[in-house]
């Protein structure tokens, strides 16, 4: 398929990049239903580290199995599957080439204490990714947690190899810690900081939350209403999350979060649609529901991205 002027237009601002990486971005851009528009949906599966396998996969049991979510993703036509290191192992060769992958580097698990500070283990290598074909490695980052450092140190190593190996890297970029309360982790001013952080430490995709009206830094709360920065709306948010992503010059994803009902699902696409959003990377919302009814809720996805809906 010839490149389209979009993607051509946003390959342009990643000038620092090698071709190989460029390569990669091009290789997800240009997949699927979407391919060509500038927007992307994503599928990650990496919730059975996260949350446990009963909590992830038992609404629908056919997601205990790793071949599932490859023919999900596929069937679906989506730009880009994500997992970690054993779910792609588990279908790299039955699936390889049938749709781009992306290498879910860090993970945390719901057994640890609550006093072990927020923080992800290092679970997989640039040279796992490399061997399983994948377009791009990705790592959580905790913004607002006393461990953030560390792992900006181990993203910064992590980015430098892969770019050297012609692999793109996606950045999840959650605020969570011991520096912020729960209303603080989707307050608007905290997640465009998460934006611009994952922005700064040289990712090629940014993976942010929906955020809320709620302003949660003090400082920044007196900036905001200054300047009359617009978060009244989520369309609102999300442009100017896009804003703080090097003003549109990175692609930036927003997740969808714990399964909710189709029609909210819809309502967030549609608000990341309007305020310039590159697309969702949606999992739970997808995965846990029958496949029947994940294969048409994705595709009412693709029609709002492509603006028919």
């Amino acid at each position: 398929m010839k490149t389209t002027r979009i993607v051509q237009n946003i390959l342009k601002n990643y000038e620092g990049e090698t071709p190989g990486v460029k390569a990669k971005l091009h290789g997800m851009l240009m997949h699927g239903k979407l391919a060509g528009t500038g927007k992307m949906i994503i599928l990650p599966v990496d919730q059975g580290f996260e949350h446990g396998p009963a909590r992830s996969f038992a609404a629908n049991p056919g997601g205990y199995d790793p071949h599932y979510h490859y023919r999900l993703a596929i069937d679906a036509g989506l730009n880009a599957y994500a997992a970690p290191l054993g779910m792609l192992e588990a279908g790299a060769d039955t699936f390889a080439g049938q749709i781009p992958t992306i290498l879910k580097a860090n993970s945390a698990n719901s057994l640890m204490s609550g006093t072990a500070g927020k923080n992800q283990a290092v679970t997989a290598s640039v040279d796992d990714a490399l061997r399983l074909g994948c377009s791009a490695v990705g790592f959580t980052i905790y913004p607002g947690s006393d461990m953030a450092l560390d792992m900006f140190e181990e993203i910064r190593e992590m980015r430098r190899e892969a770019a050297s190996k012609g692999i793109a890297t996606v950045i999840w970029s959650y605020p969570r810690g011991e520096a912020l309360d729960k209303d603080g982790e989707t307050a608007i001013d905290i997640a465009a900081y998460a934006a611009q952080i994952a922005a700064l430490l040289g990712a090629h995709i940014i993976k942010i939350k929906l955020s809320t009206d709620h302003l949660s830094l003090g400082e920044a709360k007196k900036v905001y209403e200054a300047q009359g920065i617009d978060v009244a709306t989520q369309a609102a948010r999300v442009r100017h999350c896009m804003q703080s992503a090097f003003d549109g010059r990175r692609i930036v994803i927003f997740s969808g979060g714990a399964k909710k009902g189709s029609d909210s699902v819809y309502d967030d696409a549609r608000a990341i649609y309007e305020g310039g959003g590159n697309g969702s990377i949606i999992g739970r919302n997808s995965f846990q529901r029958p496949r029947a009814d994940a294969l048409d809720m994705l595709g009412k996805l693709v029609d709002i991205y492509r603006g028919k809906a």
